[in-house]
């Protein structure tokens, strides 16, 4: 059973995953949202990989260099010991913040000890596999091309013979050796000294970053490859922050549940944000922030949901039919139809990032303007939308609800439009604002509470319950103290959680009723005990759901509720939010006089 064991290297312009035997399996080029070079992950005959597979291999283990996006896969085989350090190129070239960012995979190959033999399979299907690709050898590189078709293209460049890359015979390995895989045809001589030294700088980029990262008490680790993880899922070109890095991953096994999540959400991304400035990544906050004054330049531009990464607005679904899925859950998706679904919560979500961002650091005057046009924007949106139907956090497709996490973050925004115009002493505007969030919040208490569930409701007029719901007092809404707040928790806490797992809801949707776990309510369910007082069974189920990731830490969308495995999208962002968000929680709390947090921790 394959537990996505899969780590992630990248450089904020593209990703690839390798497998835990050291196979890529996933490589979009020149960037994140490309067409695929790499898909076996969705089809293992027809979407293409490199592996590295040893003559007499006893066994790998894998880990990433601490504090780094550099993945070391350890190959101990009868006759000897060698490792692959996975990398895409990210470091500083000049004294501004320029970064060279090539659309490049360098796999270095470290000799440890002895000649072990190995077979290079170097087996890219371009463009999603759809048109051939063939292969030719020149002097310098291996150039891959397709045969039909859009005309694309991949170089490989190698200190091994590029004879040998079709898996056929095996090499040995005696010294340190390279391969690297780039969009582009290069200019300058490639060797293994060459290699090393983008090995080390990226690593040094690394480190710099990770020692930058605010430090807390517990779960530091974590909380580091969390926020590495997030960082890997920026793109640097505009600032958008991708929801996950691979698209169709099922939500469950054989099911149809499979989306493309190569887009930045404007909720997902918010909430990223959020949690990167609490750790202090503020040029994060800021390249984010133009990323949303770019997409939104007119004073009447509609905000979607969702966009592509470069702020496309148009993101038509289609299905490639020629790939199998993964574990043969079928459809294969690319694109996604959900750009065009209306969902009041983003605006909120927005705003608390624009009021994050305004109470943290000053900003200049020209970037000041814009935002603060953007508030009095989203106040006109809210005004007007707050009272209609959307589609709800979980993108209902075919039903409109008065979901109560989009009331209840129609209300945040209208707060922190109140609480930013304090801050720029915009008065005039205070008076009236104040009114409308009051009149959302007496809405919300009067029509979210059900008495029969003693507990906020999925939506108005009905008593399904939802782990968003968990997210009001997050957000101000309520105080953890309220009685109200603590019979909400418990309830939904008994109806939603499963073999220690959270339903996002039970009640059926578009395609049933739901069957695996989405890992997010988890830990939102975590944090929301912790705050009501329930708090060493908080820390004791942080442990046991930090468990359930993968051998590298990393998480993705889902969770079977039997067997533990991971599932959907991954590496997840809302996951890796989620990490961060509970563990600086539970780190800047504390528990009674005579038992500390590392009591129960350990």
């Amino acid at each position: 059973m394959d537990n996505l064991n899969y780590g992630i290297v990248g450089n904020c312009r593209s990703a690839a995953l390798v497998s835990e035997q050291g196979t890529v399996e996933w490589l979009c080029l020149p960037q994140f949202n490309s067409s695929s070079v790499f898909a076996s992950i969705l089809d293992k005959e027809r979407g293409g990989f490199f592996s590295v597979k040893p003559k007499y291999l006893e066994r790998t283990s894998q880990h990433y260099i601490p504090r780094t996006n550099i993945l070391v896969t350890r190959f101990h085989c009868l006759d000897g010991v060698f490792e692959i350090h996975d990398f895409m190129p990210r470091y500083r070239i000049d004294r501004n913040e320029a970064y060279y960012i090539p659309p490049d995979l360098v796999r270095y190959f470290k000799h440890i000890v002895g000649d072990p033999e190995i077979y290079l399979h170097y087996h890219p299907k371009l463009e999603y596999g759809v048109p051939g690709t063939k292969h030719t050898i020149k002097e310098e590189y291996l150039k891959s091309s397709t045969t039909k078709g859009p005309y694309d293209s991949l170089y490989l460049y190698s200190s091994f013979d590029l004879n040998l890359f079709d898996g056929s015979k095996p090499t040995r390995l005696k010294e340190d050796g390279y391969c690297l895989i780039s969009y582009n045809q290069k200019l300058l001589h490639q060797d293994v000294r060459r290699s090393r030294l983008k090995l080390e700088r990226t690593k040094v980029y690394w480190l710099n970053w990770s020692e930058r990262t605010t430090f807390y008490k517990h779960f530091q680790e974590e909380i580091i490859r969390s926020a590495l993880t997030l960082k890997m899922l920026s793109f640097d070109k505009s600032g958008a922050i991708l929801a996950a890095l691979t698209t169709s991953l099922p939500e469950t096994i054989g099911e149809e549940r499979n989306w493309d999540y190569r887009f930045c959400w404007i909720r997902d991304a918010s909430m990223v944000v959020k949690n990167m400035t609490s750790l202090g990544h503020y040029r994060m906050a800021r390249h984010y922030l133009d990323f949303i004054i770019d997409i939104l330049p007119e004073k009447d531009e509609k905000m979607q949901i969702m966009y592509g990464i470069k702020g496309e607005k148009k993101l038509t679904e289609q299905i490639l039919g020629h790939l199998s899925g993964y574990e043969n859950s079928y459809p294969v998706r690319i694109g996604n139809a959900a750009y065009r679904q209306k969902q009041n919560d983003i605006y909120g979500i927005l705003l608390d990032v624009v009021y994050q961002h305004f109470e943290l650091y000053s900003t200049s005057l020209e970037h000041s303007e814009e935002l603060w046009t953007i508030v009095r924007n989203i106040v006109k949106v809210v005004k007007d939308n707050w009272q209609k139907p959307d589609r709800g956090i979980w993108e209902i497709r075919s039903e409109n609800k008065h979901f109560t996490f989009s009331k209840v973050l129609c209300w945040a925004a209208i707060d922190r439009a109140v609480k930013i115009a304090r801050l720029l002493k915009r008065d005039a505007y205070i008076e009236n604002w104040s009114k409308l969030r009051d009149k959302i919040k007496t809405d919300i208490h009067q029509k979210a509470w059900s008495e029969n569930k003693r507990a906020f409701t999925q939506a108005y007029g009905t008593d399904d319950l939802d782990a968003s719901v968990l997210l009001m007092e997050s957000y101000g809404f309520i105080d953890a103290k309220d009685q109200r707040f603590i019979d909400t928790v418990t309830a939904i806490q008994k109806d939603l959680e499963h073999n220690g797992l959270m339903f996002r809801y039970k009640n059926k949707d578009d395609f049933g009723t739901p069957k695996s776990a989405f890992t997010i309510c988890s830990f939102w369910l975590i944090k929301s005990l912790y705050k009501i007082g329930r708090k060493k069974e908080a820390i004791q189920k942080f442990k046991t759901l930090l468990s359930y990731s993968n051998h590298l830490g990393l998480f993705s969308e889902d969770l079977d509720f039997d067997t533990k495995r991971m599932l959907g999208n991954f590496p997840q962002a809302y996951s890796h939010l989620a990490v961060i968000e509970t563990a600086i929680t539970i780190s800047d709390g504390e528990l009674t006089d005579d038992e500390s947090i590392m009591d129960v921790i350990h």
